[in-house]
């Protein structure tokens, strides 16, 4: 379980590959850098950009009044405990092991280092999708949109009360709500994150000189990743369609059976294209900060 396995590299390549060990400590170390990540910029960065995405007619500073008139600096931290830590721990635990394994497999059928990165990102974002993440985004965007309730004076429930009430009245498939939302997400976001952050690798070897393989610096491997988290802010408009379709807020004209299609007309015909593009800026700075910790600090 613990055996390092060296094989010959693709046609063309110079480099031997060699394949990361399965052991239980890169299991912690994917939760431990998750968790750093979402405790550090991670959740005030997560907050807005889904304050943004749920009300689209606010501009960033008056999404920034609204954040703060829940709490002062720990409205920008609402959902961190339990669910932020829960995701967290467990998705970032995934995302490490299995992206790094359908990596190396793709390497060794002949995919480039950007295939590569692109293969390993997207099968790991479905897993983390389906095994971990459906209910936690779920419960963060109930807590981040419940703030229509306490603004009529009415106390919001807490948050279990509110996991249970989903519960009984919808079932696990209520609690998963959006999962199919988040799998989309998930597969374009490490995926592009995995796969521009290999290409810009390639590109600073090519600029400093460095033989195909030879390790980046630090700093370099942190550009690099930098670069390719935010190039992911692409597919901004699956996000906004996952965060409205997890959004508790009362709307008549919206779907009753929200499903990705009729959310993305939805949006659409309410906000246009502009809409879909909703917290773009501090999503960027998300997928930045995550690719560094997930990606750069990861491999070093």
């Amino acid at each position: 379980m613990v055996a390092t396995a060296t094989l010959p590299a693709p046609v063309g390549s110079n480099k031997q590959l060699e394949k990361k060990p399965i052991k239980f400590s890169n299991l912690l170390l994917g939760a431990g850098l998750n968790l750093f990540e979402v405790t550090t910029l991670g959740q005030p960065l997560e907050v807005v950009k889904t304050t943004m995405a749920a009300n689209r007619g606010d501009s960033f500073g008056s999404a920034l009044g609204r954040i703060w008139s829940r709490g002062g600096p720990l409205g920008f931290y609402q959902g961190l405990i339990p669910w932020a830590w829960i995701e967290a721990s467990t998705k970032g635990a995934v995302l490490l092991f299995v992206a790094s394994e359908a990596e190396f497999y793709a390497r060794r059928a002949g995919a480039n280092d950007f295939v590569g990165g692109i293969t390993g990102g997207v099968i790991g974002g479905v897993a983390q999708a389906y095994a971990t993440m459906g209910f936690c985004t779920c419960m963060k965007t109930v807590e981040i949109t419940q703030h229509k309730m306490a603004a009529s004076g009415v106390k919001p429930p807490s948050t279990f009360q509110t996991f249970m009430d989903i519960y009984r009245k919808e079932g696990i498939a209520g609690i998963n709500k959006g999962v199919n939302a988040v799998a989309i997400r998930q597969m374009t976001n490490w995926g592009s994150r995995f796969g521009f952050s290999r290409l810009a690798e390639g590109w600073i070897r090519s600029v400093t000189g460095k033989k195909d393989g030879e390790k980046l610096g630090p700093w370099e491997k942190i550009m690099a990743s930098g670069l390719g988290g935010g190039l992911s802010a692409w597919n901004q408009p699956i996000e906004v369609i996952r965060v409205e379709m997890q959004s508790k807020k009362e709307d008549p004209n919206r779907p009753k059976k929200m499903t990705v299609g009729n959310t993305f007309r939805y949006i659409y015909s309410q906000n246009g294209i502009a809409g879909l593009y909703r917290g773009v800026a501090p999503r960027i700075g998300l997928g930045v900060w995550q690719t560094i910790c997930m990606v750069a600090i990861g491999d070093m």
